[in-house]
């Protein structure tokens, strides 16, 4: 049932997968992903109907390690795959919206919370140690404490 819905769980990082692509003719249940939206119009949905979400190319070592941080901390994030001619849509997703006003291009990986773009691993680590991560994962329901 997971597969034909374009979810996965990898048991090793306990994380669901969610495949942006459409699905295929032969499958009828598409898991709310209008076939007729962009790519662009998905990652700016998903980015915000999600508390925590990465996206990321496929085997990614800093993605795993943004999951396994925020994982510490108690949050598994959605985790979005992105193959490459999704990727392109990506840096479009995140201008004016996300980057709160500049012309900010993030390769993935990249993470959001709260809809709000944090940027790659740097940025995720460095929002930890200055001990703003935490408050910000409470604030937007992705942590309870």
């Amino acid at each position: 049932m997971m597969q034909e819905l374009g979810l996965e769980r990898f048991s090793n990082d306990d994380v669901l997968r969610l495949d942006i692509t459409p699905p295929s003719q032969t499958s009828s249940t598409s898991l709310s992903i209008d076939e007729e939206e962009s790519t662009e119009a998905k990652i700016r949905r998903l980015i915000s109907e999600h508390p925590v979400i990465i996206f990321s190319r496929s085997s990614c070592c800093m993605c795993h390690v943004m999951k396994r941080l925020l994982a510490t901390i108690g949050v598994v994030p959605t985790v979005i795959e992105l193959d490459d001619h999704e990727v392109s849509s990506l840096p479009t997703a995140l201008e004016e919206e996300y980057s709160g006003g500049g012309s900010v291009v993030v390769p993935p990986p990249a993470v959001f919370i709260g809809r709000e773009c944090i940027g790659g691993l740097e940025s995720l680590v460095a929002l930890h140690l200055s001990g703003h991560l935490v408050p910000k994962l409470v604030q937007v329901g992705a942590l309870w404490v």
